[in-house]
């Protein structure tokens, strides 16, 4: 049933700016301090109280277009953006609205599977935040903090190019790691520092004509990005096949039921009475300033990976899954500066070090392994001091206690038996308690020295060199 539809998606990612100061007054954007503590006139829209425009939030903005390949305005200016809500106390938000910072960009978007899709972006513009309004549960009443109110926002607006669910969280994740590189804000979703709208509807297959369009809100995180529309497509889909009508509104998404829930009706576009900010005049942007910007922007994900494969030899996938965040690529980074094997160290960090990162939850920098410290884990390995499964038990004791792992090894008497004589001790006994096991194998059930191997490293509690095990066992069996 879904094959006879297109699902039709833009995305609206609003960034909060890592600036010391508001958009438009000096007040502190330090999070999660004392409520309307970091409040002056100017953001609370005092009369008389005149705005100025944030110099790095401005530069800040450009660095972020021109990184999305966006083309920069000569001139631009601000607008009053006017509705009435409660965490808006001017009861206008500065924005902008026909002359924008930047417009006519793109990003490419790589998918799981491999394929590539270009995402164009219609338009990158500055604007101020408003406050945060609260809800007690069991209250009859509502609480606003206006500490967020006049925070530096930039609006990152795509064209109706993603076609699905999935595209909309490549191109998330895409968009996230660019703007990490960019040093430009923390990203941090819990916080509110990264926040996206989506505007979802459905055509029949082949049809060139939009369907009606539904804004979703209230996702905060790119999986329930993923998961409500999914939900919104099957729904409006559900919809056109009952022959029922599908209504232009906002809804909200419901993380405990997974559901998307009506919000309000949007039966005719919002009049937000657009008009220019008289207290700011339109700015002509210095063209050099841009191209200084445009020079100094660093090495963005893209260029990093590929030459991560050019470099180092890593796959594709290895090399997009190290770059997709740039401390994990600057950790891999600082580690193949003091250790040979690439594709080993790759394997680890995407194997190990990432699956205890998500069993904790935290990032590369979070979870306290230095660079050097994993390194000589792996030398460990590859001087067969240890064996690759102890090693993976040392690794989370270095996480779990901050030790190296030369320490951790001593301390537990971990070191792997590479004596021959020893093993050759071992593998006597083993053969002999194990007379079916040794037939089996000699007459013909190969899989048998499995079970063989495994004894001998029971026997010397898994600290056996495997390699030397294998090769003394094959050489009793008469191989």
């Amino acid at each position: 049933m879904t094959s006879k539809y297109e699902t039709v998606i833009g995305l609206e990612v609003h960034l909060q700016l890592e600036t010391e100061t508001k958009a438009f007054c000096g007040c502190s954007t330090e999070f999660g301090k004392r409520p309307n503590s970091h409040t002056c006139p100017v953001c609370l829209g005092f009369p008389g109280a005149l705005p100025v425009l944030n110099e790095k939030a401005f530069l800040y903005s450009i660095k972020v277009a021109l990184a999305l390949n966006c083309k920069i305005q000569d001139i631009i200016k601000f607008d009053r953006k006017n509705y009435y809500y409660p965490d808006l106390p001017k009861n206008f938000q500065i924005s902008q609205f026909d002359m924008p910072l930047s417009y006519d960009g793109f990003v490419d978007v790589i998918s799981a599977g491999g394929t590539s899709k270009r995402v164009h972006i219609k338009r990158v513009h500055l604007e101020e935040d408003a406050g945060k309004l609260m809800h007690p549960a069991k209250s009859s009443f509502s609480l606003v903090d206006f500490n967020r109110a006049g925070m530096p926002l930039l609006e990152v607006v795509t064209e109706p190019d993603i076609n699905s669910p999935e595209e909309a969280y490549d191109y998330l994740t895409a968009l996230k790691a660019i703007l990490q590189y960019l040093r430009v804000s923390d990203c941090d979703m819990e916080k509110g520092s990264l926040r996206c709208d989506a505007n979802i509807s459905i055509r029949k297959a082949g049809e060139k004509e939009l369907g009606v369009k539904v804004e979703v809100k209230n996702m905060n995180s790119f999986r329930w990005v993923r998961e409500a529309l999914h939900y919104e497509t099957g729904r409006q889909i559900a919809l056109a096949e009952a022959s029922e009508r599908i209504v232009q509104e906002t809804r909200l998404w419901d993380a405990e039921k997974l559901v998307t829930i009506s919000m309000r009706s949007k039966e005719e576009a919002h009049d937000y009475r657009y008009f220019p900010e008289p207290d700011l005049v339109p700015f002509i942007i210095d063209r050099k300033i841009v191209e200084d910007i445009r020079k100094a922007l660093p090495e963005l994900p893209e260029a990093r990976a590929n030459r991560f494969i050019k470099e180092h030899g890593l796959s594709e996938y290895d090399a997009r899954v190290l770059t997709g965040q740039i401390d994990l690529a600057d950790y891999f980074e600082e580690c193949a500066g003091e250790y040979a094997n690439k594709k080993t160290l790759t394997n680890w960090i995407n194997g190990d070090i990432a699956a205890e990162m998500n069993a904790r939850s935290v990032n590369i920098l979070e979870l306290g392994i230095k660079p050097k410290d994993l390194v000589g884990l792996l030398k460990m390995i590859d001087g067969q001091s240890i064996s690759g499964k102890t090693a993976k038990d040392v690794l989370v004791e270095m996480i779990d206690t901050k030790k190296r792992a030369d320490e951790i090894v001593s301390s537990k008497g971990l070191s792997q038996i590479s004596d021959k004589d020893k093993i050759e001790e071992v593998v006597r006994e083993v053969l002999a308690k194990n007379e079916r096991s040794v037939n089996d194998y000699k007459g013909g059930k190969k899989t048998a020295i499995t079970f063989l191997v495994g004894q001998v490293m029971k026997q010397t509690q898994g600290k056996a060199n495997p390699a030397m095990v294998n090769e003394i066992l094959k050489k009793h069996l008469g191989e």
